[in-house]
């Protein structure tokens, strides 16, 4: 088989260490690891393929001539150094805002639009966390029954907002052992929920929900689904959760909605509806895992052709991680 060159840039960060985690646990054909980071990261190890690889600067990465690379370092950084690593001819697939909406550029969840992955793209797009569950948990319903309208309430990990969420929890838990970094949030977060990711629009959402939005719509090819979101941080750590209301332009069968889960059609998903025996989706369960699960399906009875649903996955690894290294996996297979 074939080995790959493979640069992730961030590589010592919470996504990006996640990221070189999940290329080991599907026996992605890396030739050679480069692990970038900033200047305060340069030759640090990180472990890989029972081997330690030194982490080396950006501009080192580049000039390695990588064949892929998978970026988790900011947007700031994409944009700098995302088109560097292109024009040495290495594809990048980046996790940042950077280039989400761009419309020269892919946004793809492989298991939905990989298709549109072509030759000569260099710079792909990784969407949004909270977009990549909600879109795979949705793709097979809209290819049924047509989506006009979703209404979506998350309920976000703290591991969404990197080491700083992380400690900031734990030092106001208690926990001598996390470290001094500056707070993530503007408020408590421990025994506390916070409406409020990403910044405020003048519009009065959030850049997270508008994220959502737009996204979602990229995703599918369709500008024609409504989407309406509100984004919470809640104090868990494991995955994001969210409550989301669909509305169809056609009629459905619920017994339809679930086997649709049950028998494999929603690639990626898994099916944990069982509410006689306590059996739902929950992120202590998801982490962990490259699934996303879906449950509390049940007709919305207040409007015509609507469904409720829950839907539930590992923040870091769907919402992430393994998104990017599946679209790896799909360049390898189909363009190099």
């Amino acid at each position: 088989m074939k080995k790959f060159k493979v640069a992730v840039v961030g590589a010592t960060g919470l996504v990006g260490s996640k990221m070189i985690e999940v290329l080991g646990e599907v026996a992605f054909p890396v030739g050679e690891l480069v692990p970038c980071a900033s200047e305060r990261s340069i030759g640090k190890s990180v472990e890989f393929g029972g081997k330690q690889w030194k982490v080396v600067s950006l501009a080192d990465g580049v000039a390695s001539h990588p064949d892929i690379a998978i970026f988790s370092a900011g947007a700031g950084v994409s944009k700098e150094w995302a088109p560097r690593f292109a024009e040495v001819g290495c594809r990048v697939i980046d996790n940042s805002s950077c280039w989400r909406m761009d419309p020269t550029k892919k946004l793809v969840v492989p298991e939905i639009n990989g298709s549109v992955i072509t030759p000569e793209d260099m710079i792909i797009a990784n969407p949004n966390c909270s977009t990549i569950q909600m879109v795979l948990a949705l793709a097979p319903l809209h290819k049924r029954y047509t989506i006009k309208r979703v209404v979506v309430s998350t309920y976000q990990s703290v591991t969404g907002s990197g080491m700083k969420g992380i400690h900031q929890m734990l030092r106001e838990r208690g926990d001598s052992s996390a470290q001094e970094l500056p707070n993530a949030y503007p408020y408590q977060i421990d025994r506390n929920i916070i409406p409020h990711i990403d910044v405020f629009l003048e519009n009065g959402y959030t850049k997270e929900e508008m994220k959502m939005v737009n996204e979602t719509c990229k995703i599918f090819g369709d500008d024609s689904i409504k989407v309406t979101a509100t984004t919470v941080r809640v104090p868990v750590t494991g995955g994001h959760s969210e409550s989301v209301n669909v509305e169809f332009a056609k009629p459905y069968e619920l017994d339809d909605i679930k086997a649709i889960y049950a028998n494999g059609e929603a690639e990626g998903c898994v099916l944990r509806d069982d509410v006689a025996n306590n059996v739902y989706p929950m992120p202590i369960e998801a982490f962990g895992t490259n699934e996303t699960y879906v449950g509390r399906l049940r007709r919305d009875f207040s409007a015509e052709n609507c469904l409720n649903m829950w839907i539930v996955a590992d923040n870091l690894r769907v919402g992430a991680a393994t998104n990017a290294v599946r679209i790896a996996q799909y360049i390898a297979k189909n363009i190099l």
